[in-house]
């Protein structure tokens, strides 16, 4: 799994934070970024459920292939 964050676009609502809090956090300006060594999602389930709880659309999630 390939998991994007648009910086640019991300207003630090942090719906995916909460939503898969093991995958996601906000830096210290509070903006969405992944845990270290969970960039690829490590295994959760609530992922893409995150993406989609996201107001902006700033979150991405996609198959990585190969």
């Amino acid at each position: 799994m390939r998991i994007g964050i648009d910086k640019e676009t991300c207003v630090g609502a942090g719906q995916c934070a909460l939503t898969a809090p093991g995958v996601f956090t906000q830096d210290d300006d509070g903006y969405s970024t992944l845990r270290p060594g969970r960039e690829d999602g490590g295994g959760s389930a609530l992922v893409r459920e995150a993406a989609r709880a996201c107001p902006v659309g700033a979150i991405s999630v996609s198959e990585q292939v190969g």
